[in-house]
């Protein structure tokens, strides 16, 4: 059984790998062509990025391979006569499980120790790559900001002349906002020779610019200048131009570069700064305006004590209020209103650096699931994918190549949405994670039952006999049936 299985996990983990792979050149294809990168970079960059595709490789490959074993052995008979031997159909799975088990196991280590790594070199790279032709890694339509001080939108670009049209740039270096703005119909941007700076020639243009007085501020009747150009340049001191493979740790925090581990302790350490940022929100509350004439050395308080000064306060608003004067009484409201303005403004900015937070700590969470459901989807997959094939007895890539297909998107498809359930907080993290695993755990020990016992649930056979029966009887004649029915009466 487990040579018979071997064979078809090693050319379906193939091709699977080379699908997934395809699909990723096919997405990052602009980000490698035209920046003059030799083979070597361009594979090594695929190999790091295909470390994070094995996993589903392995669930796919899983499935068709056990689906193709078993479909063969039905289809030749063999399941037959070692079923008419006495050998129950799950001792005859139990080698195959326990190999998936192994490779299960093995998935979970390469998930847990080896994609963490390979993801921050991939990024690393990525990072190199891009920086070594800029003019690439410009969007059209979308405003660039990797330029320090500047802030750069184009319209349209020709990758092949290196020509940008529309152009639009935000001069940010005095920090002070937008204050001046250099639109052109064209543009071509080249790296210097040193491969340390970037020239920007823009033709056919404005340049819009909001005066400064002597002090460095608007003047209050906000002036502005405006000079037009046939040719203009701009020079931007770069980081890193060329493929200098830097070691650096892009994004070192990222969800994807860590262990279950290390996944663990960022959440709790992430959870107990989040607890502080809250109890500093309402210890400024009852600071400044439930308690504004504290003395303001008074930084140190703990929450617990204002609270229990909070409790312990006992005041008649209304009694407060009747006893001020009439001309105080209109101004006690409106600083009144005031601060539950700012109260209000406070705790909306808080809720929503909350939710926020709350968002990107569950993206570690679903990290740390991930490694687990994953790994243990080799093993459900390998229960679905023999008892199909013992039903169906079918072997080939024919018929197991699409129904693998099938329950592979569908296995996606409820994977996809409760990680964005889980993302969006409308299920707990563990439910959206877990829950198609729960599923596709329920298939996989519903069809073993009806494998177990020769169920014909999906024989082909089974339902073409049922086609056929549905035609002929819609086939036959009423009226000849109406007149036998009243001559035998």
């Amino acid at each position: 059984m487990i040579r018979s299985f071997i064979g078809p996990l090693v050319m379906t983990f193939c091709l699977a790998m080379i699908v997934l792979i395809l699909q990723f050149v096919w997405r990052y294809i602009d980000e490698l062509v035209g920046k003059g990168l030799t083979a070597s970079v361009v594979i090594e960059l695929i190999t790091y990025a295909s470390a994070t595709l094995v996993p589903l490789a392995i669930i796919l490959g899983v499935l068709l391979a056990s689906l193709m074993t078993f479909g063969n052995l039905g289809e030749h008979s063999e399941l037959t006569a070692l079923k008419s031997s006495g050998i129950s159909l799950t001792r005859i799975m139990t080698p195959l499980i326990a190999l998936v088990v192994v490779i299960s196991l093995g998935a979970f280590a390469f998930s847990n120790f080896v994609i963490p790594k390979t993801n921050m070199r991939f990024f690393n790279l990525l990072s190199d790559i891009r920086a070594q032709r800029p003019e690439f890694d410009i969007k059209e339509g979308q405003f660039y900001n990797e330029l320090e001080g500047y802030s750069l939108k184009i319209g349209g670009k020709d990758k092949d002349s290196r020509m940008l049209y529309d152009l639009m740039i935000y001069d940010h270096t005095k920090k002070m906002g937008n204050l001046s703005v250099t639109v052109a119909d064209s543009g071509l941007m080249v790296i210097t020779e040193d491969k340390r700076n970037l020239m920007l020639t823009l033709y056919n243009g404005y340049n819009y610019a909001e005066q400064l007085d002597n002090t460095g501020r608007l003047k209050k009747t906000r002036p502005f200048r405006r000079d037009k150009f046939g040719m203009q340049q701009f020079l931007f001191t770069l980081p890193s131009n060329e493929l200098d493979r830097t070691e650096k740790d892009v994004l070192k925090d990222h969800f994807r570069r860590k262990n279950m581990h290390e996944l663990s302790a960022y959440v709790s350490n992430f959870k107990i700064t989040m607890n502080k940022k809250r109890e500093k929100v309402t210890r400024d509350i009852l600071q400044v305006h439930y308690f504004r004439f504290a003395d303001k050395k008074d930084t140190l308080t703990p929450l617990s004590d204002h609270q229990q000064k909070l409790a312990t306060l006992r005041i008649d608003l209304d009694q407060v209020y009747d006893s001020l004067p009439l001309a105080k009484r209109e101004n006690v409201l409106k600083e009144a209103m005031s601060q539950a303005r700012v109260v209000s403004t406070m705790i909306k900015a808080s809720m929503d650096q909350r939710k926020g937070d709350e968002t990107w700590i569950s993206k570690y969470e679903i990290e740390w699931h991930r490694k687990l459901t994953q790994s243990l989807a080799c093993l459900i997959f390998c229960l679905i994918g023999a008892s199909l094939g013992a039903i169906i007895r079918k072997g080939g890539l024919g018929t197991p190549v699409v129904v693998s297909t099938l329950f592979f998107i569908f296995y996606y498809i409820i994977s996809m949405a409760g990680e964005k359930y889980a993302k969006t907080g409308v299920t707990p993290v563990w439910l959206g994670m877990w829950g198609p695993t729960f599923v596709l755990l329920s298939v996989g020990v519903y069809l073993t039952i009806k494998s177990t016992r020769d169920s014909v649930i999906l024989s082909t056979d089974t339902y073409t006999l049922l086609i056929k029966k549905i035609l002929r009887f819609g086939k036959r004649n009423p009226i000849a049936e109406n007149e036998d029915s009243s001559g035998h009466q």
